[in-house]
């Protein structure tokens, strides 16, 4: 059936395929195991004697929704036929919109997949429904209850295309996806925006809250995949390692590009936390010389804060940005010193009794421990609610009480 020309099409029309249906497999690959996992299943047309892609027939709205349907699920039929004569399938993604999930279900009462599965005695766990992008009105409640059928059968379930139209925060919470797919434009856009850059570490950070993992898709180069391993993914997918093919590959195919890639990683964040470490030494050094603690004394008073800190600015270099007195209660004792665009330092009196404990990084920079030996903490990276540039927060005790605070800018990508 699968190999057959397509017929009941308009053979008038160009927009319709007219050669053989092809089901193309573009492999998934885990960074944990450095090896192929799965395989997104792309539909294909070979007539002419070439290979054409079937995604602008899908995307042609002007096609009606049933001929969609009927040549997505002889594509559908052929992928899971082929999975069914392995002896240790992948898993296999398979690409539904939610207006077909919706209407079909509701006409019918059937889950087409599903039947597919049984039919051809291929375990659900090995089949990922992938629900694509596009502008649903239909009910979320009724789509979440016909999706968890597809779960209560043991299929896994990712939301595709991230931070465009169908995938709003509320419908992500709502379906709990297994896998969230990150939109390739946004990643592109992180390479020279460090807003998206941020917005594409958020989607890993909610990945992990509701238990799901991040599939970073649209992986063209090693830097692709350097950002994609940057942010948190535990899949990838991508020209870099392979177009769609009309076979399944080894599982191993890839775990030399990806281990060099991880092991660089590692060895990028080894030298990053030394630098950093060492940066938190200096400053220790400096913070000591400079008389600060002396100064200061045991008052917890602000204006003796301030005053110190005057006598420590000079000592520091260009990169710190802000310096302020918190009680290791999180509450803040001092004015913000902060150097402006001239490189000079100003006061920012209204942060006196600022309350940070809110802050989730805040207070393990506040629980220093009572040792003679006086040691830095250096946070992660992260974006200043003021300048939104990136920057780190180190940390020194005052005291039993005080704990110095220093922003610090970390321009390295």
């Amino acid at each position: 059936m699968s190999h057959s020309p397509v017929s009941g099409t308009n053979s008038n029309s160009a927009r319709y395929p007219q050669g053989r249906l092809l089901a193309y497999y573009q492999p998934i690959i885990a960074l944990e195991t450095r090896s192929i996992v799965g395989y997104e299943t792309l539909g294909r047309e070979f007539a002419d004697g070439t290979i054409r892609s079937l995604g602008p027939f899908f995307t042609d709205s002007s096609i009606p929704f049933e001929e969609h349907v009927r040549i997505d699920r002889l594509l559908r039929e052929q992928a899971i036929a082929k999975l069914s004569t392995l002896p240790e399938p992948p898993v296999l993604f398979v690409n539904l919109k939610p207006s077909w999930i919706y209407q079909l279900y509701k006409t019918s009462g059937d889950l087409h997949t599903l039947q597919l599965l049984d039919k051809y005695g291929v375990d659900p766990r090995k089949v990922c429904i992938e629900i694509t992008e596009e502008e649903f009105n239909g009910s979320m409640s009724e789509l979440n209850e016909i999706i968890n059928l597809y779960r209560a059968h043991g299929c896994q379930i990712a939301i595709d295309d991230i931070g465009s139209g169908f995938s709003n925060f509320d419908r992500i919470a709502r379906i709990q996806p297994n896998l969230l797919k990150v939109d390739i434009h946004l990643m592109k856009k992180s390479a020279t925006h460090s807003g998206y850059l941020g917005v594409l570490r958020s989607f890993s950070t909610l990945a992990e809250q509701i238990g799901a993992s991040l599939l970073v898709e649209g992986v063209e180069t090693t830097q692709d995949l350097k950002r994609a391993i940057q942010i948190g993914a535990r899949y990838v997918q991508g020209y870099l390692f392979s177009p769609a093919e009309p076979e399944f590959q080894l599982k191993n195919s890839y775990t030399t590009l990806i281990e060099t890639e991880l092991d660089e990683h590692r060895r990028h964040l080894q030298e990053t936390k030394q630098l950093w470490q060492e940066l938190g030494s200096r400053l220790v050094d400096k913070i000591l010389a400079s008389g600060i603690r002396d100064h200061l004394g045991l008052s917890t008073d602000s204006e003796l804060g301030d005053q110190a800190i005057s006598h420590l600015l000079p000592h520091l270099d260009a990169t710190c940005l802000r310096v302020f007195l918190c009680r290791n209660n999180g509450i803040q004792l001092t004015a913000n010193h902060y150097r402006d665009s001239e490189n000079i330092w100003r006061m920012e009196l209204e942060y006196r009794n600022a309350d940070w404990s809110w802050r989730p990084y805040f207070i393990p920079h506040l629980s220093h421990e009572d040792t003679p030996v006086i040691e830095a903490k250096v946070s992660s990276k992260y974006a200043d609610l003021d300048t939104h540039a990136w920057i780190r927060t180190i940390s020194i005790p005052i005291g039993k009480e005080l704990v110095l605070l220093i922003d610090v800018a970390d321009t390295e990508e």
